[in-house]
């Protein structure tokens, strides 16, 4: 028996509606799914929905709601979205974490706390001033189970409140589709609890 794959049902703006199960090809004009957790009436609601499958490398695609029967829903397909999408699309979260610089410019950790995160990278707020370009491994509470990963300071936030937008670096594949799953459950269950 082969394994379902889940699908994050999301409105046009990108906030998540519901987790739903693919029951038809995914290559196929029309997509039939299957709707998680009674949410199919909120999902009716939108004309348009973006689908996006929680695996790595999953559909990612805008429809167009034609039907609603029961815990299904009808969707023609409308446009890709393509995998930068599922890459970029960030999610605030917050968690309280510790990162460890990789180059020996201080010894210990620095305490950080986290604003948002996307599958590509993260903004946060560090005790420590960081300085552009430098590397650190950050430990990822909100995967499961939790991660230590590789990133990289883009730039500067706000040099007043050490905030910075940071950028994973080497992530392996199960790396970054435990991140991405973490970062769909997170958002379903803030958004539609």
């Amino acid at each position: 028996m082969t394994k379902k794959q889940i699908y994050l049902l999301l409105d046009s703006k990108s906030a998540p509606l519901a987790r739903g199960v693919l029951e038809t090809a995914p290559d196929g004009s029309v997509l039939q799914i299957h709707i998680l957790n009674g949410k199919e009436d909120e999902v009716a609601q939108h004309e348009v929905i973006q689908l996006v499958g929680m695996e790595s490398g999953g559909l990612a695609v805008q429809c167009q709601l034609l039907r609603q029967r029961g815990e299904r829903i009808s969707l023609n397909k409308v446009a890709s979205l393509g995998s930068e999408f599922r890459r970029n699309l960030r999610v605030p979260v917050k968690f309280q974490s510790f990162i460890y610089p990789l180059s020996g410019m201080w010894k210990g950790r620095g305490e950080v706390q986290s604003v948002d995160i996307s599958c590509g990278g993260i903004a946060l707020y560090c005790v420590t001033p960081l300085k552009t370009g430098a590397k650190y491994e950050i430990a990822l509470p909100c995967t499961e189970p939790p991660i230590i990963v590789q990133l990289e300071i883009l730039r500067v936030l706000s040099k007043e409140k050490n905030l910075y937008a940071c950028q994973f670096i080497d992530l392996l594949p199960q790396e970054e589709a435990m991140v991405q799953e973490s970062i769909f459950e997170y958002d379903l269950h803030h958004h539609t609890a």
